[in-house]
């Protein structure tokens, strides 16, 4: 039996569905990332589950429990906010032993699992300090343990990583996703950030308008979109439009308005079906080339119309026939605009949707 089940959920604001008839199930264990642009229904859903919402329709399952009506406090859930929500006249010990006082637990108790806790975020030694003296990732930590201290179902976590610098969020989502595998807890994850949702995810689900687009393991899900909202919020993405002119196995040949012929992975689209072409920048490779040479497949010749140093490596513009596409290379030697280039598309990395 799934550990969380949501069946039909529905939440209406006025004439906005922010969760429309949403079933998801979550195994135990599992660690699933609700992933999507705001105002799609995630931050409603995460609500909903906890218990700060009340669903218009539909139900909530742990296990076998029907949770739906039961208040936030008897739900065994724990929950990480964005803002910590730590209290600041408070030191970390009384943070983390505050809930636990309130469940009555004994005081031995309490003190083996704050230090229990704050052994697993690695945080030892910080007892007596407030809030105010650590820095945001350990901040962050603490809200963790103060959750995980609690014991709970279910965890859930709220865009914990959101108010945190670029470098940090990145330290972080590593330091969430180690501890997942330690502890094993169920948990819902919560972001508008792709990457994020990459590193920490056993399964993502993209919502968009209160609806699933897609569910699946990351890879699945960045490697074959469903549709081109999934393609293009997972990673820049451009879209060539085309009509599919045969198959050459296993590829789609896409023929475009100005006659560029693409292959690439789709489904089994009928020739003379209308469709888009996802063409990522890291599915591109580019040389110096000749002009005019013979074009093979998915090998065409191009031209630097821009190129840009990004630290990493140079992101090109690029002009295949009359198209406009965009190219990222590792290299640090930069071509500038107006040399000619090969340039190779790999037809794994490239799928073809239907319009």
């Amino acid at each position: 039996m799934p550990e969380l089940q949501l069946k039909q959920l529905v939440k209406t604001y006025g004439s906005v569905r922010a969760i429309d008839h949403l079933n998801l199930q979550v195994e135990d264990g599992e660690l699933v990332t609700l992933l999507g642009p705001s105002g799609c229904g995630k931050t409603t859903t995460l609500r909903s589950i906890s218990g700060f919402l009340t669903p218009d329709s539909g139900s909530i399952y742990i296990g076998s429990r029907n949770i739906t009506s039961i208040p936030p406090e008897k739900r065994k859930i724990g929950l990480v906010f964005q803002n910590y929500a730590l209290w600041p006249h408070m030191t970390i010990y009384q943070n983390l032993a505050f809930g636990m006082q309130i469940k009555k637990m004994p005081k031995g108790d309490i003190q083996r699992k704050v230090e229990e806790v704050l052994s697993v975020v690695q945080l030892q030694g910080y007892e007596e300090r407030y809030p105010r003296q650590l820095s945001g990732g350990q901040q962050q930590r603490v809200a963790l343990a103060r959750a995980i201290g609690m014991e709970p179902e279910i965890l859930l976590l709220d865009e914990p990583l959101s108010n945190l610098d670029a470098l940090l969020r990145e330290q972080m989502r590593f330091e969430i996703a180690q501890l997942h595998k330690r502890l094993g807890l169920t948990t819902i994850y919560v972001t508008h950030d792709q990457t994020e949702a990459m590193v920490i995810s056993d399964r993502i689900v993209i919502l968009k308008d209160g609806k699933i687009m897609q569910e699946g393991p990351p890879k699945e899900i960045y490697l074959n979109p469903a549709n081109k909202f999934v393609a293009g919020f997972m990673g820049a993405t451009l879209f060539i439009k085309g009509t599919v002119a045969g198959k050459k196995d296993p590829y789609l040949h896409v023929r475009t308005p100005d006659q560029l012929d693409i292959y690439g992975r789709g489904s089994s689209l009928a020739e003379g079906t209308e469709v888009s072409v996802a063409l990522r920048p890291e599915a591109i490779t580019i040389a110096k080339g000749t002009p005019d040479r013979p074009e093979g497949i998915n090998d065409f010749n191009g031209t630097v119309e821009r190129s840009y140093f990004v630290g990493e490596g140079v992101d090109y513009q690029l002009k295949v026939h009359q198209t406009m596409i965009r190219a990222k290379q590792e290299s640090t030697d930069m071509l500038p605009g107006g040399t000619p280039v090969r340039v190779t598309v790999n037809p794994d990395r490239v799928p073809i949707l239907a319009e």
